[in-house]
């Protein structure tokens, strides 16, 4: 049986900043919060849509570029858009691969974008990123609530 609230943080441990999804979902998983489930992985893809199903919330993880720092949310609707055919799929589109492939609404979900300063191939996370990471987890135990 599936967690009700799914976490799910995807992105590239070997860019610098780009590692915040899956840090902010291996610091999640530590806390062992009942009735969470933390999953990552490096992208998103139309087969997460299957991850999912039987959820009661979904909350989406991923580092940014032009969001305010130190992390925005904002509520997420199926939609289909170019990325769904791409190598970076969004969670939009994922949520609309889940409405082709179940036939009904995905469960409530949200975007949880936390600002980074560098993307650089073999950098390590900025200390502006790591703060950023500290008030996002911050935030994140209220959520959950």
């Amino acid at each position: 049986m599936s967690a009700p609230t799914l976490v799910f943080g995807w992105g590239n441990a070997s860019r610098g900043d780009d590692a915040l999804g899956p840090l902010f979902i291996e610091r999640l998983r530590a806390l062992g919060l009942p009735g969470v489930e933390c999953l990552d992985d490096y992208q998103l893809q139309p087969e997460h849509a299957l991850d999912l199903f039987a959820r009661e919330r979904v909350l989406f993880v991923d580092a940014s570029l032009v969001c305010t720092a130190p992390f925005e949310v904002s509520p997420l609707q199926p939609q289909r858009d170019a990325s769904f055919s791409s190598h970076a799929m969004s969670p939009a589109a994922l949520l609309q691969a889940y409405v082709d492939v179940h036939g009904r609404a995905p469960p409530p979900a949200t975007q949880l974008a936390i600002r980074g300063e560098c993307f650089e191939l073999g950098e390590p996370i900025s200390e502006a990123a790591q703060a950023h990471l500290e008030a996002a987890l911050n935030w994140v135990l209220g959520f959950l609530r």
